[in-house]
């Protein structure tokens, strides 16, 4: 049976597209032709943040290989934002999307496993084990140790699933943490690599990357190339291209013959119809065309720097 990354990996074949669209969805984000048909209150906002990610997916669910819904867009809307968290991710998968959630999630062993329960496993529930979000890979913070990314390996192993652990992130101050030197003179986010290098060693599929891979951001071109050597089996997830600045020249220097990272676009892709690129060709209620159209303009781009 094929691993978790293999089916990742199969969809990116498939569609040609090394890109994952991100879903953080924000009120003001949302077009007229949506506002104008809810309400203000905090069900109705969620039933129009649904509709528009309905409609983004199947925009592009047949040239797009995945989605990474963020969960603080959907946590701050309580009750009903992790409704629509959960039906989004429902609806993607239903399109045959794979579907990347990122948690970023980080604590020790029974809280842990209890974050890995709720979106990758299952949770006991009386005498059965029920399963409520069924997410195929989540993103882990890797900072407490092994205690912290165990139980989420261990789920991947039994329920066939993956993580992407942070190891060297987009933001501007991931250095203050992230590049500090190591008495042998490595850097924190090169001992992160070596940890998740060996944390994924057990569940290596068949293009040889493995189901336990990493978070390296496209603004730091000379990290990702690094991170490549010291993690050849590692399957990257590539935030910080288009809004933050990552440019595609940097993010092949994470690829191998093709293969080897999935890029995230956010805000590039979900607010396409408001870019200067786009605003003057589709309408605020052709919002989905506009994605569309950004999202083959991203995967061609990234298909010429990559090969």
């Amino acid at each position: 049976m094929k691993n978790a990354i293999d089916i990742l990996i199969d969809k990116i074949k498939e569609t040609g597209n090394p890109t994952v669209m991100g879903l953080d969805p924000r009120y003001e984000m949302l077009p007229e032709c949506i506002k104008s048909k809810y309400g203000t209150d905090v069900k109705s906002v969620c039933e129009g943040i649904l509709e528009y990610n309905k409609a983004l997916i199947d925009a592009t669910y047949d040239i797009v290989p995945a989605v990474k819904p963020q969960i603080a867009f959907y946590e701050m809307f309580g009750l009903e934002g992790m409704k629509c968290f959960k039906e989004t991710c429902k609806y993607a998968k239903e399109r045959e999307m794979v579907v990347i959630a990122d948690i970023k999630r980080g604590d020790i062993g029974t809280t842990a496993a209890g974050y890995s329960n709720a979106y990758l496993g299952k949770t006991l529930v009386g005498e059965n084990e029920e399963s409520f979000y069924d997410i195929d890979f989540v993103t882990v913070n890797p900072y407490l140790g092994i205690d912290g990314v165990k139980p989420f390996i261990d789920d991947c192993k039994k329920y066939n699933k993956g993580i992407f652990v942070l190891v060297k992130t987009s933001n501007k101050s991931s250095g203050e943490l992230q590049d500090l030197k190591l008495e042998d003179g490595r850097t924190i986010y090169e001992k992160v690599a070596e940890l998740v290098n060996s944390w994924g060693e057990e569940l290596i599929g068949e293009y040889g990357y493995s189901s336990v891979s990493s978070v390296v951001g496209a603004t730091y071109p000379v990290q990702i190339k690094e991170l490549r050597e010291i993690m050849p089996k590692s399957y990257f997830l590539i935030p910080g291209y288009g809004a933050q600045g990552g440019k595609t020249e940097d993010i092949a220097l994470g690829f191998k013959d093709g293969l080897g990272g999935i890029v995230n676009a956010s805000r590039s892709l979900m607010c396409a119809y408001k870019s200067d690129r786009w605003k003057d060709t589709y309408s605020d209620s052709e919002y989905a065309q506009a994605t569309r159209a950004e999202a083959i303009r991203m995967r061609d781009e990234l298909n010429s720097a990559i090969k």
